[in-house]
């Protein structure tokens, strides 16, 4: 037997649990994040200016540091293009339209958050490489995948790609097919009314799954470091060439590279933090 409680009962009990009780999960919660969020990137920045200013900027405009920061940018670019076009499309076929496969086909795009990214880049080494299933074939027309920035921007791509999609697809099935109807009813084309209606319904949730699928996109290592092949200068995004410069101990360079990706995070925590504040209010009004 289910007993309907009122909200506010159940509000008014969560306020009311012992003093002890409260402050004791407040007390281990703060210390958590501490520990394991804030003590990392305090260190991160500590050890980057650690023997000054001089030499923090000396390491970010070292050849072989510029060169990561570009092949970053660039891969987020385009993982970023990509991703946005797919996922308005298949949030779009998923929320406004009944197919046989629809479940599989949600089940296909959560599928990079269930496989390792280090997997993800051994399937494109199947597929792409000397001994792959189209390795031949690519090596004939002189054409080079892997180990280059095509491959690195697909392995990314892949692994970057639920982000927008997962935003997208609730907002808009929850949002309905109302107003689409009653503007193609009125005589609106059917660009029109997706320019018109469909996208300002669903900006905000465009943007914060942008904003996700950019930060993992620069942040990835797993897949991009199986298909990158690791040259020096070319192939090396900066979470490849953090590792490489603290394994050869040159830790001044290496937390400066992590400083400024762990920088980039951080714009990207304030930035999302407006987003759902922008989300929340759109779902009220739309509520309302």
């Amino acid at each position: 037997m289910v007993i309907n409680r009122p909200k506010s009962a159940s509000a008014h009990e969560i306020r009311t649990e012992p003093f002890l009780v409260r402050w004791t999960l407040i007390t281990i919660a703060i210390l958590f994040l501490t520990i394991f969020v804030v003590l990392p990137l305090v260190v991160v920045f500590t050890e980057a200016f650690s023997r000054g200013i001089s030499a923090y900027l000396a390491a970010l405009s070292e050849p072989e540091a510029l060169s990561a920061i570009r092949l970053t940018l660039t891969i987020a670019a385009i993982s970023v293009g990509l991703n946005l076009v797919f996922g308005v499309i298949a949030a779009w076929a998923i929320a406004k339209f009944e197919f046989p496969g629809k479940v599989f086909l949600i089940t296909l795009i959560d599928l990079p958050f269930s496989v390792s990214p280090v997997i993800s880049g051994l399937v494109f080494v199947l597929l792409f490489g000397a001994q792959g299933y189209f390795g031949t074939w690519l090596m004939s027309h002189n054409i080079q995948i892997l180990f280059a920035v095509p491959g690195i921007a697909l392995a990314t791509t892949f692994v970057t790609f639920p982000f927008v999609a997962r935003e997208l697809i609730p907002l808009m099935q929850e949002q309905g097919t109302q107003e689409e109807e009653a503007a193609i009813s009125l005589g609106a084309s059917g660009l029109r009314t997706f320019l018109r209606v469909t996208i300002p319904n669903i900006k905000w949730g465009i943007l914060y799954g942008v904003l996700l699928c950019n930060a993992r996109a620069m942040g990835e290592f797993g897949a991009v470091s199986v298909v990158s092949g690791h040259i020096r200068g070319e192939t090396n995004t900066m979470p490849l060439l953090v590792e490489i410069l603290y394994n050869e101990y040159q830790f001044v360079a290496s937390f400066a590279i992590a400083s400024l990706l762990a920088f980039l995070a951080l714009v990207t925590l304030i930035v999302k933090t407006i987003l759902e504040s922008h989300l929340e209010e759109g779902q009220s009004e739309s509520d309302d």
